[in-house]
């Protein structure tokens, strides 16, 4: 039978097979590599430009925390579908559309009048980024042979590190040389180049086996769970994990992702097919990488609101005190991939999820007047970290899983990833703004205001828990500096909670590397180097 990776593409968009260039594995790598960097950059040039978003469009902590949510929620419950999608109607083809997507959908977020629109607008291009993500993996898992598909994984991984590492800087100089809108229209270039490149060099690839009815229901109930578990837990941060309001969400996630994982066991084609589970080291890996990702958005989500708001840095400032945790990335995805090629992904997972609980313990301990000397260690441990646990994880996803399935392989991937982000930001953003709740009055009174004045300000938490010190207009000297101590003091004593609620987690985390062993599966279609 032909090798899927083979197989010509469809009449009418068939490309001469002599054309310099086309299929090689390292061009196909630079194409692919193009289209991630978008997604890569905008992880965190987004992260920098939450503040000004903020104020610009007078967002609360949960309007801003849906700015990243609306994406990251739309990717995930999209990679999955968009992975049979590559599977059957082409890699190439659903990767090239997606790069579209982002690009057009970026320019629209930066075009948006309002809060409502910039949300909207991020949640098209969440469904257009997971077009083109696990199509990414699966081109190259198609395209490199098995003894070059960790080294592929690695530099792959070192790209999105390339991307985060620039997003701060890049987006700290727009933000506050140009405006935020401009960190969406950086996109548009990027796009452009990938569109070229890849329509170039890319070889068509996909899995014949593909076909049938895509599961809809299936879909559905996904998005819906993850959905309402979300909406719950941001709900939680405002009105109390007593409230109706979450109670209720829980409630209907629980039964939705029920549904979802019975509907997946009798559907015929299923968008998840359970028996990939079967595998422990692909389950103990998809979760490891949800962590990763929840202490990486989380720390990134609320150290730049810190670093902005609290100690009143600049964008540029804190992008470049950002930098030894993005940066670091270069340096410790293709080492994780070298140490994945020697060890198998368990050593490299085991170490990454200890250095993780370290550098959250250490942040966690950290003060309003935090010295920044205190602080870039911890970032340092976080990034090395985080480029181990990805680039093992991937390769323990990848290589575990049936090479048919190599997009719904790499949707996995990809949805444990963003799943990952959106659940960083909303539960350490819930338990933040729980604690600020908890404890705002005491911290008002305590640094001198009056007890009337510090209950009024309660009405105000949300901005709070963005670090904000809600000091009206032509108040006197010492009330504002009462206002602005005790708001900081507040938003600290939840920062400290939450990095240590993710850095215990991050620990027994650790435990679940142990599962993990090296993957088995034969790489299809893939041609020499």
């Amino acid at each position: 039978m032909t090798s899927p990776a083979t197989l010509p593409s469809r009449p009418g968009t068939h490309q001469r097979p002599g054309r310099a260039g086309h299929g090689h594995p390292w061009l196909t790598l630079l194409a692919v590599a193009l289209g991630v960097m978008m997604v890569g950059l905008d992880a965190t040039v987004v992260s920098i430009a939450n503040p000004a978003i903020a104020k610009d469009l007078h967002a609360d902590l949960s309007g801003l925390q849906w700015v990243t949510n609306g994406y990251l929620l739309a990717l995930a419950v999209t990679l999955i579908p968009a992975g049979k999608i590559a599977d059957r109607f082409g890699r190439k083809r659903t990767f090239l559309v997606g790069v579209i997507g982002f690009a057009v959908a970026s320019v629209l977020v930066g075009v948006s009048g309002g809060i409502g629109m910039v949300i909207a607008f991020r949640v098209v291009q969440g469904f257009a980024g997971a077009l083109l993500q696990p199509a990414s993996l699966a081109i190259l898992r198609n395209t490199f042979p098995a003894e070059r598909l960790n080294a592929a994984i690695g530099i792959w991984g070192a790209t999105v590190g390339i991307s985060i590492a620039g997003g701060p800087i890049v987006g700290g100089l727009l933000v506050q040389h140009v405006n935020w809108e401009s960190v969406f229209f950086l996109n548009a270039p990027l796009g452009l180049i990938a569109l070229l490149v890849g329509l170039w060099v890319i070889r068509e690839s996909r899995d014949e086996g593909a076909v049938g009815s895509f599961d809809f229901a299936g879909v559905l109930l996904l998005s819906g769970s993850l959905f309402a578990l979300v909406w719950g837990l941001i709900k939680a941060g405002t009105y109390g994990f007593g409230d109706v309001v979450p109670l209720v969400s829980f409630a209907a996630f629980a039964v939705l992702i029920v549904g979802f994982v019975i509907r997946e066991l009798r559907a015929s084609h299923p968008i998840l097919p359970m028996s990939l589970f079967r595998s422990a080291s692909l389950s103990a890996a998809t979760g490891l990488i949800v962590l990763g990702a929840f202490a990486l958005f989380g720390t990134i989500f609320f150290i730049t609101l810190y670093m902005q708001q609290v100690h009143g840095m600049s964008p540029v400032q804190a992008g470049v005190r950002m930098l030894p945790m993005t940066a670091i990335f270069i340096v410790s995805s293709p080492l994780g991939g070298a140490l994945t090629q020697r060890f198998g992904p368990r050593v490299p997972l085991a170490i990454g999820m200890v250095l993780t609980a370290g550098a959250l313990f250490g942040l966690s301990r950290i003060g309003v007047d935090a010295s920044y000397n205190t602080i870039w260690p911890w970032f340092i441990m976080m990034g090395m970290a985080f480029g181990f646990i990805l680039t093992a994880g991937t390769e323990a996803i990848v290589a575990n899983a049936p090479a048919h399935l190599a997009g719904v392989a790499g949707g996995l991937q990809q949805t444990a990833f963003q799943v990952g982000g959106v659940l960083g930001t909303s539960v350490l953003g819930t338990i933040l703004s729980s604690r600020v709740g908890n404890v705002l009055v005491d911290r008002l009174t305590g640094a001198g205001l009056p007890s009337p004045a510090a209950h009024q300000l309660t009405t105000a938490k949300d901005y709070i828990a963005q670090g904000v010190a809600p000091v009206p207009n032509g108040a006197p000297g010492p009330v504002a500096k009462a206002i602005t101590t005790g708001s900081h003091l507040a938003f600290m004593d939840g920062f400290q909670t939450s990095m240590t609620v993710a850095a215990v987690v991050a620990l027994v985390a650790a435990f679940a590397a142990l599962l993990v062993r090296r993957g088995e599966s034969p790489v299809e279609g893939a041609i020499a180097i």
